[in-house]
C-alpha cells in the first residue's frame, strides 16, 4: 500500500518562507502526477500546484511566482518552496500523487495525512 508522508508545516510571519516536503513510500512503480491541495477552515480543498513525472507544472492563480514545486522521481519525493507568504495562505496542505503505479491492475490515487501552515499578519 502507498503512502505519502508530509513534512515541513509550521508558523511563519507574513512574509517569510516554508518549504514543505512529500514522501511516497510502499512499492511504486511510477507516479503520473505529484502535487499539493490545501484547505482552509470554511473552504474547499483546492489546488495548489501540479508537476508530472516529465517536469510539467501547474499553479493556481494565487501562488503564481511566490511558490515553486519540485520533485525527485527516483526518490518519488515532491517539495514546495513557498516564499512571501501571507496570511490567505493559511491552510491544511495536502501531499497528493495521482496515477500510481503499484502492485494492483490499475493505478491508484493517494492523498497525504495534511499538515498545517500557518502564516501571521
Amino acid at each position: 500500500q502507498v503512502q505519502l508522508v508530509e513534512s515541513g508545516g509550521g508558523l511563519v510571519q507574513s512574509g517569510g518562507s516554508l518549504r514543505l516536503s512529500c514522501a511516497a513510500s510502499g512499492t511504486i512503480f511510477s507516479i503520473y502526477v505529484m502535487g499539493w491541495y490545501r484547505q482552509a477552515p470554511g473552504k474547499q480543498r483546492e489546488l495548489v500546484a501540479t508537476i508530472t513525472s516529465g517536469g510539467s507544472t501547474n499553479y493556481a492563480d494565487s501562488v503564481k511566482g511566490r511558490f515553486t514545486i519540485s520533485r525527485d522521481n527516483a526518490k518519488n519525493t515532491a517539495s514546495l518552496q513557498m516564499n512571501s507568504l501571507k496570511p490567505e495562505d493559511t491552510a491544511v496542505y495536502y501531499c497528493n500523487a495521482e496515477r500510481v503505479w503499484s502492485n494492483g491492475p490499475i493505478p491508484a490515487d493517494c492523498w497525504g495525512q495534511g499538515t498545517q501552515v500557518t502564516v501571521s499578519s
